[in-house]
């Protein structure tokens, strides 16, 4: 069985962050808790608005992007005494989702998209979508804590009228997490750091490079840490700040990527004894 055995894990999300402790342990390594990505709910005036929006049957089209988001939305209207209905709603309306979790999410409610990405991205949902006709129709989009300006910018150019639905919103860690974390990739006190979302990578990278040491970050990723993206939506963000050596499962869940990181050592430690 593969190991992580000696292996130290920066683990970045905070969400299910003892079960990603437990599987780094049962594989041999060490989990670090450097929970770098906070989120608050909003649950807003303009949130509940939409909400009855849909109750109502004003749009043609909801676009879900998370399933945390998706969730939200239900609870909410379970806090307006309108769950079932809302429910019901969403059957009438053509439901677009992006991810795995949003899809899994939906199915619990007996809820399926008609248009899906096909890779866990934002890309792969609008490359679905392109087989209809959106022109004049009315949107919910459910956004996931960071704007989406490739979905907004293609809806605007299929002349869609679009009203942006926030559930939660992502906040920027404490400095003093991020301090901690940079200090320790740096001086090789890591050696792997779990992203599980895009927040966490420009966080830390943001804080890099205020402090003047992204470049030394980028060294110490190509160098000593591996870098461990959930899916290929964090991968991708990885790539956009400079990080070339980056380990993506296949199945998109946190214990295959730990796994394939575990593999990835065993694979590396056979090259080195040839």
């Amino acid at each position: 069985m593969t190991k992580l055995e000696g292996k130290r894990i920066a683990l970045l999300g905070a969400r299910k962050a003892e079960e990603q402790s437990t599987i780094v342990q049962n594989l041999g390594g060490t989990p670090i808790l450097r929970p770098s990505q906070g989120t608050i709910f909003l649950n807003d005036e303009n949130v509940k608005t939409e909400i009855l929006n849909i109750l109502k049957g004003y749009f043609d089209w909801i676009i879900l992007t998370t399933g945390v988001g998706t969730e939200t939305l239900i609870k909410i209207a379970d806090e307006l005494g309108k769950k079932d209905d809302f429910l019901v709603a969403l059957k009438n309306t053509n439901i677009a989702a992006r991810g795995y979790k949003t899809v899994n999410t939906l199915k619990k409610y007996s809820l399926t998209p008609i248009a899906r990405d096909d890779d866990g991205s934002t890309v792969g949902l609008i490359r679905d979508l392109k087989r209809f006709d959106l022109k004049d129709l009315h949107i919910a989009l459910q956004l996931h804590g960071d704007p989406a300006p490739n979905l907004v910018n293609w809806l605007e150019q299929q002349q869609a009228e679009f009203h942006e639905i926030l559930p939660y919103q992502h906040i920027q860690p404490e400095t003093a997490i991020l301090e901690k974390l940079l200090a320790e990739i740096l001086e090789q006190e890591v050696d792997a750091v779990s992203f599980t979302s895009t927040p966490q990578v420009r966080y830390l990278f943001a804080y890099a490079e205020e402090k003047g040491k992204k470049a030394k970050l980028l060294q110490a990723f190509e160098t000593n840490a591996v870098a461990l993206s959930v899916g290929k939506v964090t991968g991708q963000a990885l790539k956009e700040q400079g990080v070339q050596r980056i380990v993506i499962p296949e199945n998109e869940r946190m214990g295959s990527a730990l796994v394939k990181l575990a593999q990835y050592y065993d694979q590396l430690e056979n090259v080195l004894s040839e």
